[in-house]
Parts: C-alpha cells; sequence; structure tokens
C-alpha cells in the first residue's frame, strides 16, 4: 500500500480525499516537531508540504522511498529542485488555486497606496483624531502601473488595473508581446524605462537566481520620485536594505508589502516607517484560495502515489498536459520504441542512446528524447530510473543522450530510437496513424507494420526458402500460438520476422531457432 505523509497544515476538505482512498496510507505529521518528521519518512512515497518544510537535502536523504513532493501553493523557495531531481523525486506545486486570492490582495496594496488607507484608519479608530487635511491621497485614475512579469497573478492585476483607467506598462522577457498588446497595454522590453515611466510597481515573477533582488538600489534610483511599490509575490524580489533607503528619503512614497526574505519578519526594519502597508504573507489567505489548494494538492498528491499522472511538475522534461493532442500518443510510443529496442539489443554497454524526429513532433524532440532515454534504462535500472534523474544517471553512467530533427521520409510525423552500444547498434521507429492508432514501421532497416503491444519474437534470418516452415513447426511443438506474423526484407539477402504471439517463450525455445542454419539471430520482447 503507498503512503502519504501530510507535513503542513492544510485544510481537511483535501486531507479527507486521502483518508478516503482504501488504497493509500495517510500519515498526518502536521504537528510533528521538523526534526522529528524526519524519522517518519522512511518508507513514504509521496509527501504534502507547504511553506514550514524545508524539503532539503536532510528531508529528501531521510525520505529514502520518496516519489513526488506535492508543495501545495505556487512558491517552492523551500525545495531544493536539483537535487530532488537528482534523488528522482518530482515536485509538483499548486500554481493556480491561488491565483484571484494572490490578484486581489494585490489590488487590496495598490488601492492602500493610493490613499493611505492603513494610516487614517489607525488615526481614527485607534487615536480617535478626525484629521481630513492630513490624508490627501492620489487617484489610480491616468496613472501608469508598471507591471513586472505577466504570468497567472501579474496579468489578470494589469487587466483589473486598467479597468481603473490605468496606463499599463509591462516587463517580461519570457513571454510573446503580443500576449500583452492584444490587451491594449504597452509591452516594454528594457526594465529600465519601465522604472522610469511608472508612478506604481507591482512585481509577480518566481524567485530564481535571475529574479532575487533585481530591484535593489541602482533599479530605485532610476524610478520616478513619490514612486509607490507593491510586492506580493515573493520576498526578496527588491532588496529590503534599497527599500529601507528609498522610504528613509522619500524616493518611495509607500510600500505594499505581503512577502519578506525571512519569515516571520516581526522585527523587520521595514516595520518602522509610517508610509507602509503590510500583510503577514496573506496572499492565499481565502477560504476560496485555501480549499482549492487542499483540494488540488491532495488529488496530485493520489494520483502520483498511483502514477496516474503528475500535474504541475516543476522538474519533468515536458508537462504532458501542455501538449498538443496529436503529440500525446508519441509520448507513449517512443518509450515502448526505447524499452522494445533495449530488449533486442541487450547484450552489450549501451554508450547512447539518440532519437531522430521527423515531422511536427520534432518541436518536441529534446523533451521526447527523456521519454526514449527512460524507456530504454528501465530494463536495466527498473523503478530507480525516472524522467526526473534520467540526465544525472545517463551522465554518470557515461550514456550520451543525443537527438536530431530530420527531414521527412513520407510520414508526417515519424520517431526513430536507435541504442548504440560499443560494439553494434539497434533502432526501431514508429509513427501515429489516426488519432492514437500506434505503429511500429521500421526494425533496423527492415519495413514492417504491427502495433507495439503484445508478446513478440524478432528473428533475422537468411532470406531463404522453408525458413517460416521450420519456426512454425518449433512453435507449434512447444504448444506457442502464432498471433500476427510480419516480414521484412532489406534486398541483400536478409530478413527481419516479428511474430506476435500469445504465450511467454523461454531460453530453450529461442535456442532451438537460433540453432537453425538460416537463423541470425532470435529474441524475444514483450510490451505491455
Amino acid at each position: 500500500m503507498k503512503k502519504i505523509i501530510i507535513c503542513d497544515a492544510i485544510l481537511d476538505i483535501g486531507v479527507e480525499l486521502i483518508r478516503k482512498a482504501s488504497d493509500i496510507e495517510l500519515i498526518e505529521a502536521s504537528k510533528v516537531p521538523k526534526d522529528e518528521l524526519l524519522t517518519m519518512l522512511a518508507d513514504v512515497d509521496v509527501a504534502v508540504t507547504r511553506s514550514s518544510t524545508d524539503v532539503d537535502a536532510k528531508f529528501l536523504d531521510a525520505a529514502k522511498n520518496l516519489k513526488a513532493v506535492v508543495r501545495a501553493g505556487v512558491g517552492v523557495d523551500n525545495v531544493d529542485i536539483e537535487y530532488a531531481s537528482k534523488k528522482g523525486v518530482i515536485i509538483m506545486n499548486v500554481p493556480t488555486a491561488n491565483t484571484i486570492a494572490a490578484v486581489e490582495l494585490t489590488m487590496a496594496h495598490l488601492l492602500c497606496s493610493a490613499r493611505s488607507l492603513v494610516n487614517s484608519h489607525k488615526q481614527l479608530k485607534e487615536d480617535r483624531i478626525w484629521d481630513r487635511e492630513k490624508w490627501y491621497g492620489v487617484e489610480l485614475m491616468g496613472k501608469t502601473l508598471g507591471v513586472i512579469g505577466f504570468g497567472h497573478i501579474g496579468s489578470r492585476v494589469a487587466i483589473r488595473a486598467k479597468s481603473f483607467g490605468m496606463n499599463i506598462l509591462v516587463y517580461d522577457p519570457y513571454i510573446p508581446a503580443s500576449k500583452v498588446l492584444d490587451l491594449d497595454m504597452s509591452y516594454i522590453h528594457n526594465l529600465d524605462d519601465l522604472l522610469k515611466e511608472s508612478d506604481f510597481i507591482t512585481i509577480h515573477t518566481p524567485k530564481t537566481k535571475e529574479t532575487n533582488g533585481m530591484v535593489s538600489y541602482d533599479e530605485i534610483a532610476k524610478m520616478k520620485d513619490g514612486v509607490r511599490l507593491i510586492n506580493c509575490a515573493r520576498g526578496g524580489l527588491y532588496s529590503e536594505d534599497a527599500l529601507c533607503d528609498g522610504l528613509k528619503s522619500g524616493k518611495i512614497a509607500w510600500l505594499g508589502i505581503d512577502v519578506f526574505s525571512k519569515e516571520p519578519a516581526t522585527n523587520h526594519p521595514l516595520l518602522n516607517f509610517e508610509n507602509i502597508s503590510v500583510t503577514a504573507h496573506l496572499g492565499a489567505n481565502t477560504v476560496e484560495s485555501q480549499t482549492n489548494i487542499a483540494i488540488q494538492a491532495c488529488e496530485q498528491a493520489l494520483n502520483a502515489a498511483r502514477e496516474i499522472s503528475y500535474p504541475n511538475a516543476l522538474n519533468l522534461p515536458i508537462k504532458t498536459e501542455d501538449l498538443p493532442n496529436f503529440a500525446l500518443p508519441y509520448v507513449e510510443l517512443v518509450s515502448k520504441l526505447s524499452f522494445l529496442c533495449s530488449q533486442i539489443e541487450d547484450k552489450d554497454v549501451i554508450k547512447a542512446i539518440r532519437l531522430e524526429a521527423e515531422g511536427e513532433i520534432s518541436k518536441y524532440a529534446k523533451s521526447m528524447l527523456s521519454f526514449a532515454a527512460v524507456g530504454a534504462l528501465k530494463r536495466i535500472l527498473g523503478d530507480s530510473i525516472n524522467y526526473v534523474n534520467v540526465d544525472f544517471v545517463s551522465k554518470d553512467k557515461d550514456i550520451s543522450l543525443e537527438c536530431e530533427v530530420l527531414p521527412s521520409s513520407g510520414y508526417n510525423n515519424k520517431l526513430t530510437v536507435k541504442i548504440l552500444t560499443e560494439h553494434s547498434g539497434f533502432s526501431i521507429s514508429g509513427t501515429v496513424f489516426s488519432e492514437n492508432e500506434q505503429r511500429i514501421i521500421d526494425i533496423n532497416g527492415f519495413k514492417t507494420d504491427f502495433k507495439p503491444k503484445g508478446k513478440m519474437i524478432f528473428i533475422k534470418n537468411k532470406d531463404i526458402p522453408g525458413v517460416i516452415a521450420d519456426i512454425s513447426t518449433i512453435l507449434a511443438k512447444h504448444n506457442i500460438n502464432i498471433a500476427d506474423f510480419r516480414l521484412g526484407r532489406d534486398g541483400t539477402g536478409f530478413a527481419l520476422a516479428v511474430i506476435l504471439i500469445d504465450e511467454k517463450v523461454d531460453n530453450a525455445l529461442l535456442d532451438k531457432i537460433n540453432k537453425l542454419d538460416s537463423c541470425v539471430f532470435a529474441k524475444y520482447a514483450e510490451l505491455l
């Protein structure tokens, strides 16, 4: 029975989905001290975490059977994705469940920055002072909002701000300009231009080496005097020391902030400033958001434990949900081609796995190579190889992974997997007809056509009379029923037979076929 551990608190509506699963053992450890948690991970298959649990080397080394981690939320700052990949652990997050909550909190800070709402509220409610003259604000109408990062959240903030009559400038070098221009907003190629022209600036990027501290002293110096800054994304995107200087000098008129580099931030120097609205990392804290996060995280954990799917995986070679429909069958096909190839080319050390792609599918060739490599190495390494660690394992074993796009040879789409060893090599090609009619169409240069499924014998033989009769006689004597018989010829005196059979065959039967004078080799292989 697979085991799922809940490391941090999430709403019970999600946990209940796992409790009800008859095939899953649930470990509820959200209230367990973190040092004690490490002792509970040894035989866990999937872990569900939030920001309170560091998925670091200690965690991953302790979880010796771990297959996947679901980060119940967007940010993965507390997850060592590179080390997880080396360990073969799939990391997933829940990127859209709290989108609207984060968008609306950003808008709350944006409005507060324009009207000093928290200060005027405090003066009246706590100090009981009625002072209208002190709290002159500014209107959003006609002002320019600079949006850094135009993903799920940044784009929605921009749309809402535009409805207030704001002019929108967008800086995001990783999206096409048309995504912005189609919304009647301005796409800015240079961050400096956005900094210089914006009255308000909000940031919505992930936290990476590139974005950590991306707005610091130099960037703030380029901004308008009296600029208003918002950060409801990730702590540290704005340099916090530089923010303090900007607030102190008056360069920054207001800061709206929900996230800090180190949390909890109860003694942070930014809290000493009056012209700041601050919340305690509440971006996802709505009933709707937490409900969505809990349900989606637990559904993902169940799917991962059952090895059904890995939605929102951050370290898989490709998200299959992002592939066009025509490409989906090729993911399965290329895995079958490579696994089949490895069963035939099974006597020598693999030195290279090569994928050749033709047609529209070649756009996804590099990602398909990862699936091919897993299929090729699975016979040798079993469950220890997967789509996450295949690159690392291949390098460790000095196996080259190669990919090439070729001109069409007559098929709309075609994939060829080649396994090269120290002394030889073998290749198998396949395509997909109609919507999901997978076919193997070439084996080591011999044309053929059969479905990649079932039990089969591959026989290369001299192209002489009597071969089929000899093989059929041997199979009949061992009560092996032939389901299909495909024969390809190469025009140089050899033929390749693919015999689909109903039962497995043993080495003794293969030895008899291999001893035929006409036989070059006979191999048994199987595809589910």
